[in-house]
This record gives structure tokens, C-alpha cells and sequence, in this order.
């Protein structure tokens, strides 16, 4: 598990980490991936980015540690939430699921109403299980992706590790690194004001749905940064995560789709020190949020951009989520069916991934000055996963139960899992529990 922080470490600044400890077994998961270090790695580089933050504020950040079992808790940390001791419902509509086609698998993705409704349209079936399976049952799993797809869905037909490799997706994928981080504009060196807390005093704006982005978000705000997640009253939301990943943000309502919204997002972005996106590829260039006017309307930004199958490719702007990729890349690749990861492993470890990078670039920017850029994605960091080999598929039962914690929040009183990974010098915590969507003003605090 070293040899995996030191590689993100390694990747993130070209550089070796400060002192850092490791604890636990990785066993505390089952399957054949290397989920639990992947786990530990990511939490361990966010939270040595996070000390960096600290030093380049004179605070010593001291011996960062992670440990596995408190790495695996935070990888489902959307399962073992309770809400007044009720546990979350199911995450998956109805028509979500694995379906048997006619010469293998396909996943389908049906979270969202609009969704839902491309798997209808795009197979000619009306909105029950019993008709979308009858429907696949008849067809090729790529003839079933390809129509759903095509009518503006999602979905991902099981192939094999190496049927992927040779897919010009998978091939564009391995060309790229883990993370991606370059100078978009100039702007001054970032001046630090006072605070004993890594990221205090920095503006952090959320444009982010489902679970990699709000991870990345939760992170932000545990170290101390003013994380203001935008979202719109009429889309649609999957709240069992909402009210585990808003933890220590505020959240606001801005509608993109008006003149009025995007002037409002305009003004959000000109006062931020971070943007964090995960809209598809290309979806905020439309609308005039492309890179090179956010270096314009804000030098000294850091964007941070997160995508499904990453920026090249012929898939580069499809729509994706961490069971797709899964089923994609031949990781759920099982002799009988899918067999997928023990968690959504890709979304929380991009997630903390892609913090780490945002703190990273802040530091950067300390010393340099300039926008920056970072990219990530769910593919990238499946490749990553697979790269760090197998282990024993048995796992041991584990008990969660003294990594919790109680708070308040807009949906009641909240039993979630403590934040990972130790920081002496300011250890990580959430000011406040989950706020109910949409109850702030989208502006920033004083």
C-alpha cells in the first residue's frame, strides 16, 4: 500500500510524499481488486495534500495516517448512513439493473427520469422490468447499449478485461495519466489568509451529481474550505446520497437553463478559488463555461473537471456512471455474470482523488501563481485499480460501529462515518451535517 500512495503521490506532484503511516489489512473487502489500498492510497494523498496546504501556511502538519478499515467504511459511507436510525432506501429505480441479452450482459442505468425514458424509447417497451427484460432477452447486449445510447440513455454491455483493451476507448484511456493538472491562464501567486486549517478561507463551488464530484466536495469542505453546492430545484436527485455527501456544504439553486442562472453562476464563479464540475464533457462550454472564459472570468481558478471515460476517445462524451465503467472495462467480467466491485469504488476513489488534485493545484499555485486545470475520471481510475494487481478474494466480517459519528442536519439527526485519514496539525471534521437542498442564497459568505 505504500508503493500505491507513493505512485498517486508520485503522479500528483512528481515528487515523494512527507511522512505518512498506513494501518489495517486488506482484507476488511472481498473480491479479487485491491479495493481497500486503492482506498487507503487515495484517502492517504488527499490527506498529504491537505497537509502541504497546511505548510505552506507554517503549520507543521505532522505523520498523515490512513488506515484500511476506516478507508473501506468511507467507500460505503452512502450504506452505512442512518437518518434518525432508519437506514437508506434502495439507490436504484425499479428499472435499474443487470439484464441477460441474448449473448451476454448489459447494465442499464435508470436513476433518473430521463433515463429511464431513453431505455423505453430507445428499446420500444413501456416502463416495466418485465417488458425492458423480455426486450433484451431478444437482442445482442451491444445492439441493446448501442439503442439506448443513441436515444440519449445510459448503459454498458459486460465485456471482457480484454475486449476492453483493444476497444478504442480502453486503448484512449491507457494513454492517459491518473490525473491530469496544466496551466490554463496567469494570474498572481494565491495569498493564504490566516486560518489553522488547510483549506479555511477558500471558496469552493460544486456543480456535481450522483457520488465522485460531492465526495470530492465532502473532502474540501472537512479540511476547512466554504464548499457551496449549486444545484436546480427541478432535476431530479438520488437524496439517500445527497444526505450523505452534502456534509459540511451549503447548498443553493441556480436554474443554467435561464439568462438570469447563468449571470448568477457568473458572479459565483468571478469570487471562487475553485470550480468543481462534473458535468459530461463539453455540456459547460456550451453554455459559455468553457476553460478559457473561466481563466478570464476568474485568473486564479483551479476547474477541476470529472468525467465517466475521460477527454479522448470516441466515448469521451458519453454518458457514464461507476457500475457502467465497471461492466465496460471487464471489471464486473464474471465467468457467471456480472461481478462487480464490493463498493463504488471508482466514484469515492476519484472522489478523493480529485480533492488531493485540487489541493494540489492551490499549493501550486502559492508558488507559482497561474489557473489551473485538473481532469479525472472513473476510467482512469479503473486503470488504475487494475494496475495495482489481485489479492486473496475472501474478506473478513468487520464492524464500523466506533468510526461513526452523530449530527444534526436538515434531514434529522444524522449516524454517518467519521472523516478518514489523520492529520495531526488539523484534523479533518465537517462543521455542520447535511443541509436540505436548495436552502441557501447562492452567494458567498462574508
Amino acid at each position: 500500500m505504500r508503493e500505491a500512495v507513493e505512485g498517486v503521490w508520485h503522479a500528483l506532484t512528481e515528487s515523494k510524499p512527507g511522512p505518512f503511516e498506513l494501518t489495517g489489512t486488506e482484507d476488511v473487502l472481498p473480491g479479487p481488486y485491491r479495493v481497500a489500498a486503492a482506498a487507503t492510497a487515495s484517502i492517504a494523498a488527499a490527506t498529504l495534500a491537505a497537509g502541504e496546504m497546511l505548510r505552506a501556511r507554517e503549520i507543521e502538519p505532522g505523520v498523515v495516517t490512513a488506515d484500511t478499515r476506516h478507508a473501506a467504511a468511507a467507500f460505503h459511507s452512502e450504506q452505512l448512513l442512518r437518518v434518525d436510525g432508519a437506514g437508506a432506501e434502495s439507490m436504484w429505480a425499479p428499472l435499474s439493473g443487470n439484464y441477460r441479452a441474448a449473448d451476454g450482459w448489459v447494465r442499464l442505468h435508470c436513476n433518473y427520469p430521463r433515463h429511464e425514458a431513453a431505455v423505453c424509447w430507445g428499446l420500444g417497451v413501456p416502463g416495466s422490468r418485465e417488458a425492458v427484460a423480455k426486450a433484451v432477452a431478444g437482442r445482442s447486449a451491444r445492439e441493446i447499449e448501442h439503442a439506448v445510447v443513441s436515444a440519449g440513455g445510459a448503459a454498458a454491455e459486460l465485456r471482457s478485461p480484454s475486449d476492453w483493451a483493444v476497444h478504442p476507448q480502453g486503448a484512449a484511456v491507457a494513454s492517459l495519466p491518473l490525473v491530469s493538472a496544466s496551466p490554463v491562464g496567469d494570474a498572481p501567486k494565491r495569498t493564504l489568509f490566516y486560518s489553522d486549517r488547510p483549506l479555511g478561507g477558500v471558496r469552493v463551488l460544486e456543480l456535481t451529481h450522483v457520488l465522485a464530484g460531492p465526495v470530492a466536495g465532502r473532502v474540501l469542505a472537512a479540511h476547512g474550505a466554504d464548499v457551496l453546492h449549486v444545484g436546480a430545484a427541478h432535476l431530479p436527485r438520488v437524496e439517500a446520497l445527497v444526505r450523505d455527501t452534502n456534509q459540511g456544504k451549503r447548498s443553493a439553486f441556480v436554474a443554467l437553463d435561464t439568462e438570469g442562472g447563468r449571470a448568477r453562476l457568473k458572479k459565483l464563479i468571478s469570487r471562487a478559488d475553485v470550480l468543481l464540475q462534473s458535468f459530461r464533457p463539453g455540456a459547460l462550454e456550451r453554455i459559455g463555461f468553457g476553460a478559457s472564459e473561466l481563466a478570464e472570468l476568474r485568473p486564479g481558478l483551479v476547474i477541476a473537471d470529472l468525467s465517466a471515460y475521460g477527454w479522448e476517445g470516441p466515448w469521451a462524451r458519453r454518458r457514464g456512471f461507476d457500475s457502467l465503467v465497471q461492466m465496460s472495462n471487464g471489471m464486473a467480467f464474471g465467468a457467471d455474470g456480472p461481478s462487480p466491485l464490493p463498493v463504488q469504488a471508482l466514484d469515492h476513489a476519484t472522489g478523493w482523488l480529485a480533492a488531493a488534485a485540487i489541493m494540489t493545484a492551490l499549493r501550486r499555485q502559492v508558488t507559482d501563481g497561474g489557473t489551473w486545470r485538473v481532469r479525472l475520471s472513473l476510467a482512469g481510475t479503473a486503470r488504475w485499480l487494475d494496475s495495482l494487481g489481485r489479492k486473496d478474494p475472501a474478506a473478513v466480517e468487520v464492524d464500523y460501529s466506533d468510526l461513526l459519528e452523530e449530527a444534526d442536519s436538515g434531514y434529522g439527526r444524522l449516524t454517518r462515518v467519521r472523516m478518514a485519514g489523520g492529520l495531526p496539525g488539523a484534523e479533518p471534521h465537517w462543521d455542520f451535517g447535511t443541509r436540505l437542498p436548495g436552502v441557501d442564497k447562492p452567494t458567498w459568505t462574508p
